[in-house]
């Protein structure tokens, strides 16, 4: 319950298990290149889910999670009380917004998009992404033709698997 962001924390170990079990499920599916943020947490599910196989596994700054700024590390009660007026802003312009000393959304949208048009062209025909929720909610956003600012109303608990195809020039 707390405003994470870009802390470079590691994988909890209820985490460890979680991506051990992403690791077993995607092990036949064909994976050619792994994507992950340069967070730890990024780093860690991504080589526990290649295991011991030589799936290459990419690093790439563009896809760590929205930076919170100030707001990293405190509870969502804590920044309401601390930051009523810019917490209040960011409600109603969830979108834009950008935390004192972090990145808005559209910010974030636009580096992770970078990231994603650059995995499309990498060659792979099927990869994974050990991402973040936010960048998730983002490209998924993206990808359905959402707006930005209905990004929470797509789920993203720690674990999940999301798979996207790709079907034509939409991407």
């Amino acid at each position: 319950e707390r405003f994470v962001g870009q802390i470079d924390l590691p994988l909890a170990p209820d985490s460890i298990g979680q991506a051990e079990a992403l690791g077993r499920t995607l092990r036949d599916c064909g994976i050619g290149a792994i994507y992950c943020s340069d967070l730890l947490r990024s780093q860690q599910t991504a080589k526990i889910i290649a295991g011991e196989t030589d799936i290459p596994i990419e690093t790439r700054r563009d896809l760590r999670e929205i930076s919170l700024g100030e707001w990293e590390g405190l509870s969502r009660d804590e920044v309401a009380a601390r930051f009523a007026v810019e917490f209040a802003a960011r409600g109603r312009d969830i979108e834009n917004y950008r935390v004192p000393g972090g990145e808005s959304f559209a910010d974030c949208r636009r580096r992770a998009l970078t990231a994603w048009k650059a995995i499309l062209c990498s060659g792979s025909e099927r990869v994974a992404v050990a991402g973040h929720a936010g960048v998730n909610r983002l490209l998924l956003c993206h990808l359905l033709g959402m707006p930005v600012a209905k990004l929470f109303r797509i789920g993203q608990d720690y674990g999940c698997v999301n798979v996207v195809e790709q079907d034509g020039e939409r991407n």
